[in-house]
């Protein structure tokens, strides 16, 4: 699959944010897991990414996630990693929002991928950055988990392909 497919798949919802002031910090804080050091753990009703880096500590950083019937959960890996994508909304984000380009150039401010963009197999998500900082922290996307530009470049850099994700509601 070519990247401008793979991050076309990459569902995200444009136009719907909270205003949080949520600060781009990640936080060292301990956790009592059953999951492998290496797994990120996305808490959707917490709307908080976890990379699990021993049994009783993990990296904590606050995202935006799906909103209300966008929401999903399981078990995936990280497919490919992308620093500024170009992104092609999916059908469904087209429908909802027929005015967007086709097409939208990596390191555009209107890009919804941020700085980098991580997908995950087996469906239409990806773990990426926002240029839309206020909305992380909400129910916000069409399924995807949305982190703060400093936080996905964090993130990227500690994690590989095939890094395993648990998403949990």
């Amino acid at each position: 699959m070519s990247l401008r497919m793979t991050v076309a798949a990459a569902t995200i919802g444009m136009g719907l944010l909270a205003s949080n002031g949520v600060q781009a910090h990640p936080e060292m804080v301990d956790v009592s897991s059953e999951y492998s050091p290496g797994t990120i753990v996305v808490k959707t009703n917490e709307r908080h990414l976890y990379l699990i880096l021993d049994s009783g500590h993990a990296v904590r950083y606050p995202v935006g996630v799906g909103k209300n019937g966008k929401q999903w959960s399981g078990t995936t890996r990280i497919s490919g990693k992308y620093r500024n994508p170009a992104w092609s909304p999916p059908a469904e984000v087209k429908h909802d929002i027929p005015s967007l380009p086709d097409v939208i150039p990596g390191g555009s401010p209107h890009n919804p991928m941020g700085v980098a963009a991580m997908t995950l197999e087996g469906g239409d998500y990806a773990i990426h950055g926002t240029n839309r900082p206020g909305s992380v922290g909400g129910f916000v996307s069409y399924g995807c988990i949305r982190m703060l530009n400093p936080d996905i470049t964090d993130l990227y850099d500690r994690v590989s392909v095939g890094t395993p994700v648990v998403v949990t509601r």
